[in-house]
Formats: C-alpha cells, structure tokens, sequence
C-alpha cells in the first residue's frame, strides 16, 4: 500500500464522520428522550430513589439533546449546515467561558451572601456538555428562523 493510499482512505473516513447526520425522524426521537427524562428527572425529586437513577437519567437527558443536535432538518443545504456549524463554534466558545468564569461567579456569590467561600468550585461534565447541547440548538433554531 502506498502512501498516498493510506492518507485517502484517512481523508475518506474523516469526511463521512464530519459529514454524519442522523436523518430528521430522529428529531423527533430526540425530543421524546430528553423530555420523558426532564419529567423523571423532576418526578424523583418527590420520591426516594436509589443513588444510580440520578446520573442514568442525567445521560439520557445529553443523549436526547445530542439526537436532536445531530439529526437534519427538513431542508438539509449548504446553508442549514452552514448555520449548524456557526452554531457548533458557538456553542463550544461559549462553553468554553462558561466553564472559567462560573467558578468566579460562584465565588463571589459566596462573598456577598457572606458565606465562607470554597476553596474549589466544581461542576460536572454533565453541566458543561447541557450548557454546550442547550446553547447549540438555540443558537442554531434562532439562526434559522433570523435568516429565514
């Protein structure tokens, strides 16, 4: 195999995996799953549930958010997968600031609720990839319907 060879195939699959999408009827998929998982995610906090419910809802939750992220509309053009990407660069910038300065903000909270400040404010990954996801498909649904 030649060198050149190799590096097409590895173009290839780096092209089908920036080019994949689930199909639109996903969307909708995606919704049902982040929206039964809200709901029990709001119904356990009335009963006593075992330690493990918290976070399996919690990744259903991201997986109904990812499913719509990722799934097309029902125009799919160079446009729409324009505006998905500004959305995605966005999303990620956004995130980015989001998980510097929400530790400072938590910190001077403290201080002016004149609490004893935490050494260390950490978050989970579950609120950094739900602030990502939420921030992507709102970006993503306003651009659409500004540039429609």
């Amino acid at each position: 195999m030649s060198k050149q060879s190799i590096c097409d195939k590895e173009r290839s699959r780096i092209e089908k995996m920036n080019k994949f999408q689930l199909a639109y009827k996903y969307k909708k998929v995606g919704v049902v799953i982040a929206v039964v998982a809200f709901a029990l995610m709001i119904a356990k906090k009335f009963v006593d549930e075992p330690e493990w419910v918290k976070p399996i809802l919690s990744n259903f939750l991201l997986i109904g958010f990812l499913i719509i992220s990722i799934s097309k509309d029902k125009i799919e053009d160079e446009y729409i997968d324009s505006l998905r990407a500004q959305s995605y660069r966005l999303a990620f910038i956004l995130s980015v600031v989001y998980s510097l300065i929400q530790p400072l903000i938590n910190y001077f909270v403290d201080v002016l609720l004149n609490e004893e400040p935490k050494e260390f404010y950490d978050f989970s990954y579950f609120q950094v990839l739900f602030f990502m996801l939420v921030v992507q498909i709102m970006f993503f649904t306003q651009m659409k319907r500004f540039n429609s």
